[in-house]
């Protein structure tokens, strides 16, 4: 190949006038003299070694050197005419099998480009016996794709070899593959890291701020407070359930979690309207006889000052008498089962199968039991059939609302409060005047904070809107002592804190010092910690603050002891700074 058949090439019209034929003797070239080899740059300078092929009868006459050359190649260009047919058949008959098992164990990008104008480029190939003959000396592009695809190619087609088709669509899909190749040679090549001159300051190194102190609250209790309500408040009952064979007394129970809980006995116990049962809409249910109604099991009736075990003669009582005597059996079960949140099916069925030792009888009683949650007949215990009666969620109807209230908060259902809290509990039982009034005064706190704390109360749940509001709740619950309640308080507060910004924290009117005196105060130890520790992970956005000097002495040691930036920091980057400008007369440095 002279140099006149080169200026004719693929890859010289791609690489111009810079192209440089190298020597094409054996002791200078270790490659195969057959090859034309030539250098240009790309990319301005990025040399590129192009070692160019002349014929396809090398594969067949020295294959081995052949194969040497390819096996070094980073990418692989192969073109041919579409105006040579028989070329074309012969490189995909013969020399493309001996080629694809090579190109896919290397893994080289192979480009495959297709050179000439059709003679029926302008439209669909003419089927008329005139026109097969040229149309067959042609190949088609169909054929050039699919040997693309069994080479594994990237597949062109370029009419012609001018700047315009080389450059735009050849040189495009080259430079994309020759910028993958570098980025591949500079992963596998060793890095070269930067020597630090001998005088040149390092910087100093900061340590990460010490951890803040996590806050720990306690396990729910809903459950088990709900359970105490059943077993030791029957001074707080209003329902009372009677056999309806001997007219022995079962057991009592409360209407607002009875009616929370279950439909049916917000239907049997309170009716249309509050405190009322209408016996004429239960006679005619009894009557229609459906599968879902359990009324017909029960009569209940409205007794006025019913005496209690313990003497106490207070409110309006309700009597049930139970028909059924599976009922009336597994009386006990049944309303630790709605007490509990009405989700525990399964230590359901295994208390009253051992109750009843009678698989038919467990069923039978499942189903009522089901009718009670207001599950039709046959349904299973599934998550969404039981999501809306889950833990604590069941109480969510009777919190705030008077249709089971008996108790009203003058503030600027009495059993959940006695079962949630010790210090209601004490009240509403002991000998003191809220035990026997229906409207209890309270003082000192505000009527969104004490809703707030009722909530939790009954929902076990508490999402304070703001910092002083989670404040203004903890300090309402160590005033009622419900520990829980006050450290989901300070998870809040804390919360709240960590999310604000850095700028915020400077420019917030909210006065960290005072939320570390108000903790103190009210005996929230976790958030007092917690505080102090934060006041010193931002030491300076608080140390330049007014109230900083509102601190103790003690308190004050404890966050210059654990203050982030550290003094010696400081006083490191204060001396690296001074070194770099000496070293550097220029006033401007990025760090």
């Amino acid at each position: 190949m002279g140099q006149g058949q080169l200026q004719g090439g693929l890859l010289w019209s791609y690489l111009g006038h810079g192209a440089v034929v190298g020597p094409r003797d054996t002791e200078s070239s270790p490659h195969h003299p057959a090859f034309m080899e030539y250098t240009s740059q790309v990319f301005g300078d990025v040399t590129v070694v192009v070692r160019d092929c002349p014929s396809w009868d090398l594969l067949d006459s020295d294959w081995a050197s052949v194969r040497s050359v390819l096996e070094q190649a980073d990418i692989l260009v192969i073109k041919y005419s579409v105006n040579d047919k028989l070329a074309f058949q012969q490189v995909r008959n013969g020399y493309a099998p001996r080629l694809r098992p090579l190109l896919r164990h290397w893994g080289v990008p192979v480009i495959l480009v297709a050179v000439g104008a059709r003679l029926h480029d302008e439209g669909p190939p003419c089927t008329c016996p005139l026109c097969a003959s040229d149309w067959s000396s042609c190949v088609p592009h169909s054929e050039g794709l699919q040997l693309s695809r069994d080479l594994g190619a990237t597949y062109l087609e370029l009419p012609s070899l001018n700047h315009v088709f080389v450059g735009r669509y050849f040189g495009s899909v080259l430079e994309f593959f020759m910028i993958q190749c570098l980025k591949q040679k500079a992963k596998e090549r060793p890095d070269k890291r930067r020597v630090n001159k001998v005088n040149e300051p390092r910087p100093p190194h900061l340590e990460q701020p010490a951890r803040l102190p996590p806050i720990r609250v306690e396990e729910s209790s809903f459950s088990q407070d709900m359970q105490w309500l059943l077993e030791r408040g029957v001074q707080f009952a209003d329902v009372a359930f009677f056999a309806g064979d001997s007219g022995k007394e079962l057991g009592w129970a409360h209407a607002a979690v009875l009616c929370a809980v279950s439909p049916y006995f917000r239907q049997l116990l309170l009716g249309p309207k509050s405190r009322e049962r209408p016996q004429s809409r239960c006679v005619c249910r009894e009557r229609d006889g459906g599968p879902h109604s359990l009324l017909s099991t029960w009569d209940g009736g409205i007794i006025d000052d019913m005496p209690r075990p313990d003497g106490h003669m207070v409110g309006r009582l309700s009597r049930l008498v139970v028909k059924d005597p599976l009922l009336c059996l597994c009386l006990w079960e049944t309303l630790m089962f709605l007490y509990r949140g009405a989700w525990e099916w399964e230590h359901l069925r295994e208390a009253l199968e051992e109750k009843l030792k009678n698989i038919l009888a467990v069923a039978q009683l499942m189903e009522r039991i089901r009718s009670f949650v207001g599950l039709d007949k046959g349904s299973r215990e599934t998550p969404s059939a039981r999501a809306a009666v889950l833990g604590p969620q069941t109480l969510v109807s009777l919190f705030n609302s008077p249709l089971y209230s008996d108790v009203i908060f003058m503030v600027q259902g009495k059993a959940v409060l006695v079962a949630r809290c010790d210090v209601m509990a004490a009240m509403f039982s002991g000998k003191y005047a809220e035990a026997r009034s229906r409207v209890v005064p309270i003082h000192g706190v505000s009527s969104d904070t004490f809703l707030s704390f009722l909530e939790y109360l009954y929902t076990d749940t508490c999402c304070p809107a703001s910092v002083l509001q989670a404040m203004a709740v903890l300090v309402c619950a160590e005033m009622y002592q419900v520990k829980r309640l006050q450290h989901l308080c300070e998870v809040c507060v804390c919360a709240y804190l960590q999310s604000m910004p850095s700028r915020e924290l400077a420019s917030t009117g909210i006065s960290v010092v005072r939320l570390l005196r108000r903790a103190k105060c009210h005996n929230a130890e976790q958030l007092y910690v917690w505080l102090l520790h934060f006041i010193a992970n931002n030491y300076l956005i608080f140390s330049h603050k007014a109230d900083f000097l509102e601190l103790s002495e003690e308190e004050r040691e404890h966050v210059e002891r654990l203050r982030w930036p550290s003094r010696g920091y400081l006083q490191e980057l204060s001396e690296y700074q001074q070194r770099r400008r000496k070293l550097r007369k220029s006033r401007c440095m990025v760090m």
